[in-house]
């Protein structure tokens, strides 16, 4: 299994997928509420198998993706699309190859049973928490995002290098608060929520393009995404606030 694992790696880095740990379904599902637990989904499956990316790696990936196809980035979701093709064709095949048996889930499969991918990179080692409402890592700091979990039915326990890894507690710096044009990463308190997502609906432009606490961490800055990925990323993540803020802080008409 050690092997298969390997095989995932060395795929994944084709692709820009270039951060992969294994965690035992017990220690995952015993972290999160009752709707996001492993076994619930792939009652068979005994461990996850974590695939993430770190740094620019994925966009350069999907850039060369769409040259090869064109069209592709006039989908909804090309970065998503191109991460279920990958996975679906590439990975998911080589791991039934080696005779797991495996499911896959995304964290985009929207009205589908999921998993905490918060939780899930926490538990394999892949990150640890920060103030600014997105998980870290040791090296690509801030930089990193889950694409995929693989569900397998053998026993694989490989953490990634950010096992324990909490870096707030004890940063001098803390450079986010004060770049936070809304006041809304604070310590210990961390993310407030709601005061971000007002600002960002109500003075759209000053976010539009990036986050600024997050481009101010001192974690990682050598592995910061291009500036078209993170455009990207904040457009999308606006469109998906706006109905939640709505709903829930717009200023009711008298």
């Amino acid at each position: 299994m050690d092997a298969m694992l390997e095989t995932v790696r060395t795929l994944g880095e084709r692709f820009g997928f270039n951060l992969v740990a294994a965690v035992p379904v017990e220690r995952y599902d015993a972290a999160v509420t009752e709707p996001y637990r492993a076994s619930a989904i792939d009652p068979r499956a005994r461990s996850i198998v974590v695939i993430a990316n770190g740094g620019g790696a994925l966009w350069g990936a999907l850039k060369r993706h769409a040259a090869a196809h064109p069209g592709w980035l006039d989908r909804e979701h090309p970065l998503d699309d191109f991460t279920r093709a990958t996975v679906e064709s590439e990975i998911a095949p080589a791991v039934r190859k080696s005779g797991a048996r495996c499911s896959i889930v995304f964290p985009f499969m929207n009205g589908r049973a999921t998993l905490n991918f918060m939780q899930l990179g926490k538990a394999a080692g892949l990150a640890g928490p920060s103030i600014v409402g997105v998980m870290v890592h040791p090296r690509f700091g801030p930089w990193i995002a889950f694409r995929a979990a693989l569900l397998v039915d053998c026993a694989l326990d490989e953490p990634g290098e950010a096992s324990g890894f909490d870096p707030c507690p004890s940063c001098s710096t803390r450079s986010c608060i004060a770049a936070c044009p809304a006041s809304a990463v604070a310590f210990p308190s961390g993310w407030d929520i709601p005061r971000c997502l007002a600002h960002r609906v109500e003075a759209e432009a000053e976010c539009g393009a990036r986050c600024h606490a997050r481009a101010a961490c001192v974690l990682g800055p050598e592995h910061r995404y291009p500036d078209d990925e993170i455009a990207y990323h904040q457009r999308r993540a606006l469109a998906a606030m706006r109905p939640w803020y709505e709903k829930n802080l717009a200023p009711k008409a008298r």
